[in-house]
């Protein structure tokens, strides 16, 4: 497979959140003892310290738009379906043409929006038409004749279809240049509510997007790049029941059951019979729990996964986005130049695990005293 990713960026909205405070915040909300010891188990286990979203003043009952309230209980209002949609559509056109400015910024005079042919949106947190992909088109100037294409509602394993269909239009096509972008807000969606998948769930999720250049263009030889090697795609049926995301009246409602990472821990060994074979792991991290059944049993060495636990660290579960974050990661913090052979996967509704075999191709490598290598709270905007 001739496509390579160019260069990839990754954005968070500007404000920050501790999950300490969140934890709190949600133990006022849910007062109820069992819950309350719930809420500090989970969010304590959780693996992450700060999460981003696009709503201000989330954890205020007054002076928020879309959950504030000036109930006496202090609760926050549950605010409908549309009202969450329609903070979205404003806020990832935002986003989506911030992202795709800095994008191409970070290119370097290697592309331009004039040079794309594809674009590829990946987002199941919201909807709109026209789609904050038509806008990114228009405000950057990419022609008309761009080819458009959203993949809705996939859920976290989407950047991996979408940057399956990148590389297929390199391969179709040796001129094709393919803008894909992953964003999510998963805040809008936040449920206040004792059932055990919406605790969970607000422990986890947070707002982000990343975006990529493909292209069959060779890559320059001092800059970082991936090469495609080839994607698969796996169903385990016995967590079928375990994952799921429906459109409820009152926001998207999540099934997501503590019961994943025990199935993934049992099943994932069949799907990755030859762990082995590689030298850097690109795992979405759906969780710290997740993340510790997987390594347990690929049996991966002890720093095999520090990438996708320092990104679950910083920013929570970012939905499809979260994979393109532990990518660049893996690509700036790696403190010696080389090829290496990578193995990615993400998991999503159904319980669908999407993986890709990749080539990272690290041309400047970073000094070993630097390893952050992504994102500071104070400039959100992360590239390679």
């Amino acid at each position: 497979m001739t496509a390579y990713l160019h260069h990839l960026e990754t954005l968070v909205p500007e404000f920050e959140y501790a999950q300490p405070d969140i934890c709190e915040s949600m133990k006022r909300w849910l007062p109820e003892k069992r819950t309350r010891r719930y809420l500090d188990q989970i969010y304590k286990r959780s693996g992450i310290d700060t999460r981003y979203c696009i709503c201000e003043n989330l954890f205020s009952a007054y002076g928020n738009s879309l959950y504030g309230t000036d109930a006496a209980d202090g609760r926050p209002r549950v605010p409908s379906t549309f009202e969450r949609n329609q903070v979205y559509t404003e806020a990832a056109k935002r986003l989506s043409i911030e992202l795709g400015r800095k994008l191409f910024a970070g290119c370097t005079g290697k592309f331009s929006p004039a040079d794309v042919t594809h674009i590829v949106y990946a987002s199941c947190t919201g909807f709109c038409n026209p789609g904050p992909e038509f806008y990114l088109a228009r405000e950057l100037g990419i022609p008309d004749s761009a080819e458009r294409y959203t993949l809705g509602f996939m859920g976290c394993y989407a950047a991996f279809p979408a940057l399956r269909m990148a590389a297929q239009f390199c391969e179709a096509n040796p001129e094709a240049v393919v803008l894909v972008m992953c964003l999510e807000l998963s805040s809008l969606h936040m449920q206040i509510s004792s059932e055990p998948d919406s605790l969970l769930g607000n422990s986890l999720f947070a707002d982000g997007a990343g975006a990529a250049i493909v292209s069959g263009r060779e890559p320059a030889e001092d800059r970082n790049s991936i090469h495609f090697r080839n994607f698969s795609s796996a169903v385990v049926e016995s967590g079928e029941a375990d994952m799921a995301w429906t459109i409820g009246n009152s926001g998207f409602d999540l099934v997501l059951s503590s019961y994943v990472p025990k199935v993934l821990g049992a099943e994932i060994r069949d799907l990755v019979p030859d762990p082995d074979r590689f030298q850097k792991w690109a795992v979405h991290p759906g969780g710290r729990a997740i993340l510790d059944k997987v390594e347990k049993a690929l049996e991966l060495p002890e720093q095999a996964l520090d990438s996708s636990r320092e990104v679950l660290r910083k920013f929570g579960n970012m939905s499809s986005a979260t994979i393109l974050f532990v990518l660049k990661h893996l690509l700036n913090s790696t403190d010696q130049p080389g090829e290496f052979l990578t193995h990615a996967m993400a998991f999503g509704p159904g319980l669908t695990v999407e993986t890709a075999e990749l080539d990272l191709r690290i041309r400047a490598a970073k000094p070993k005293n630097d390893r952050t290598g992504l994102v500071r709270s104070t400039d959100p905007v992360g590239s390679f």
